[in-house]
């Protein structure tokens, strides 16, 4: 790559390698006091705001999944990675327009906020031209705010409860359904955000055994989301540092 934006500075690398040991260090021990393997837990370093280098600089020091939250930087960015010839495994993981279906589907790996069955057949229809499946969370509201994002657990509703929308997911040849994923609430202490999430979870995966994914947890709460059940943590701040400012 000659683009000198996704050259890494080696005092930069030092940095991420820093905080990439600080945060394993911090996954391995939530995983002990939780009596749980190791091997369980992904972490998904958030690289948002962050510039294809530090993707890179992550790839090289062995992190393998990356997140992204806006389509219109992560596009971009996937590219300029594999222009470098690296191919982590991308995970979207903010809220998702429809009418951004078809540009996600070509860089992601993995959705993890589709929360109405409308956004469940925009990304099916997307994915026609797809080799492989792409692998869907559905988001859920563990406070039963829709206006925040994600599928209501309680609810019957066909275009928004959580059950209608993994069917969609789940019925839709070019999706696979993985699991869930969610934010802890504004307001609520993560203990009784991540208990609350992981009494869904135990209903969820009793209809749909196959979708163990537990996508919760984040710089600073990521231990409790763990304990909780947790699969995938999203790590931004504790690993890449404070996080520039959004254009």
């Amino acid at each position: 790559m000659t683009d000198s934006s996704a050259t890494v500075r080696p005092d930069r690398r030092a940095e991420l390698a820093a905080g990439l040991a600080q945060v394993r260090s911090r996954v391995d021990d939530a995983c002990a006091q939780a009596g749980r393997d190791r091997a369980e837990v992904t972490m998904i370093a958030v690289t948002k705001t962050y510039p294809a280098s530090d993707v890179l600089a992550l790839a090289g020091l062995g992190v393998t999944d990356m997140g992204e939250n806006r389509d219109q930087e992560a596009a971009g960015k996937a590219a300029e990675v594999a222009a470098a010839g690296v191919r982590p495994r991308w995970h979207f993981i903010g809220q998702l327009q429809r009418n951004k279906a078809r540009s996600v589907v070509r860089y992601a790996d993995v959705v993890h906020s589709v929360d109405s069955v409308r956004l469940a057949r925009a990304l099916a229809t997307a994915t026609v031209d797809r080799q492989t499946p792409l692998d869907v969370l559905v988001q859920v509201s563990i406070d039963g705010d829709a206006a925040r994002g994600g599928a209501l657990p309680d609810s019957a509703d066909p275009g928004a409860g959580l059950q209608p929308v993994a069917e969609a997911v789940a019925d839709a040849s070019g999706l696979r359904l993985v699991g869930l994923m969610a934010v802890a609430p504004l307001g609520w202490e993560p203990e009784r955000a991540f208990a609350r999430l992981a009494e869904v979870a135990d209903a969820f995966r009793a209809v749909h055994p196959g979708a163990a994914a537990l996508s919760a947890g984040m710089s600073g709460d990521f231990e409790i989301a763990i304990r909780y059940g947790a699969t995938h943590v999203r790590v931004g701040s504790a690993l890449l540092g404070m996080r520039p400012t959004l254009r």
